[in-house]
């Protein structure tokens, strides 16, 4: 089993498998604290409204393939979940 920090997964690109496309970068993790694992993690989108309000992705970590050396893999089926 590997092990990451925090700080090395946001560093990494998160790229779907299916089409090849960038996503973007870890912005922040949903964890479970009562059975003390990730759910999902939170990547934003590179639109930015003019009212200063980013939309966000939000992928299952269950979702996600292999975590390399600098990249993570993720099979999203292209059922990415916007959250505002």
């Amino acid at each position: 089993m590997e092990l990451y920090s925090i700080g090395n997964l946001k560093l990494m690109e998160v790229i779907d498998i299916n089409t090849g496309s960038k996503i973007g970068y870890i912005r922040d993790l949903k964890i479970d604290c009562n059975d003390h694992k990730v759910i999902s993690m939170i990547i934003p989108t590179e639109r930015i409204s003019w009212f200063g309000k980013n939309d966000y992705i939000e992928i299952d970590w269950d979702k996600i393939v292999k975590i390399g050396v600098d990249v993570i893999l993720v099979n999203e089926n292209n059922n990415l979940q916007n959250e505002k």
